[in-house]
């Protein structure tokens, strides 16, 4: 942070024109170094949001913890390690450029393929899906930690469904009610005995991780209102999956449903439920698409766009 104050103020006091391409606000900058940070995101744009949630983590005080929230418009990510070709139906993703007239099923047109730099498996995001990240040092880590703070947060929505499960995924368990059970328990629900009568949970949030020597990066998805839901399967099955065997990690696919909650009660009760769990913050920073004009955020965004997500594997 200090060589990009200097930096700023090199380009104030030189005698050109300063570059506002390559300073955020001072204000931004400084807030890097407090201890709890909240964030929410205006873009849409799945290469912005994912570049700024890289950033933060790269350069943010390694002491600190952070909340990221973000809404993406329709798009496949990926994880690191994952092959394209056997998780996505690549045909789909771009139909006017296969020779397909856009308003054919699933209807949808163009929808961006990124690779995150996170392991894990392969998921849909739209405006009905909100993803959550938090950033905290590694020390204080674990894989369930910050699932279960989703699980609080849906259930002081009502959501008295939502469990961590044993892959560290959120479920919404089905049936008919049961015993209950103590309120604190975020790994079981009451109506999990209809499990055992062969009746699966749904799958509604996703994760994948990221760790450095100092930083740990938990981030995943939630799906709440997607209008898209029945239409997911067709742009994550591989229609060349069965005659394919490749090196990579495959996703486990789960039956999925919505929470059926909107984006702002979701993202209210997050951030509530994150302060209780690392302390008071300022108000949430808005960040959007003026971050791409700081340098380290457009090389980032670059890099993904660039990062040859359907060749790696050929």
């Amino acid at each position: 942070m200090i060589v990009w104050n200097r930096a700023c103020r090199s380009a104030r006091l030189s005698t050109r024109p300063p570059n506002p391409r390559r300073c955020l606000s001072q204000r931004t900058l400084d807030r890097l170094a407090e201890p709890v940070q909240s964030y929410i995101s205006t873009s849409r744009d799945p290469y912005l949001n994912l570049s700024i949630e890289h950033f933060l983590l790269q350069k943010s005080a390694p002491h600190s913890a952070i909340l990221l929230l973000y809404v993406n418009r329709p798009s496949i990510i990926i994880g690191r390690n994952q092959n394209p070709w056997l998780e996505v139906n690549l045909a789909l993703l771009n139909p006017s450029g296969h020779g397909q007239p856009e308003t054919e099923p699933p209807g949808l047109g163009a929808v961006d393929l990124v690779r995150r730099r996170s392991g894990g498996g392969t998921v849909f995001h739209d405006e009905g899906n909100v993803n959550w990240t938090v950033i905290c040092p590694s020390k204080d880590f674990t894989r369930d930690k910050h699932a279960e703070m989703i699980v609080r947060a849906l259930r002081s929505c009502s959501v008295d469904r939502a469990r961590v499960n044993e892959r560290h995924d959120i479920v919404l368990d089905q049936g008919e009610r049961g015993a209950d059970i103590d309120s604190r328990e975020t790994h079981r629900t009451p109506y999990m005995m209809a499990e055992a009568d062969g009746i699966r949970p749904l799958k509604v949030s996703g994760s994948a991780y990221k760790l450095t020597r100092q930083r740990a990066l938990h981030h995943g998805t939630c799906l709440l209102s997607s209008p898209n839901l029945n239409i997911i399967p067709d742009y994550l099955h591989s229609p060349a999956k069965p005659y394919m065997t490749a090196r990579g990690v495959e996703s486990v696919s789960s039956p999925v449903g919505n929470i059926l909650l909107d984006n702002e009660t979701f993202i209210v009760a997050v951030q509530k439920h994150f302060t209780k769990l690392y302390g008071t913050t300022e108000d949430a920073i808005k960040v959007g698409d003026e971050w791409r004009e700081h340098d380290p955020v457009r090389k980032g965004e670059d890099e993904l766009k660039a990062g040859d997500t359907h060749s790696k594997f050929i």
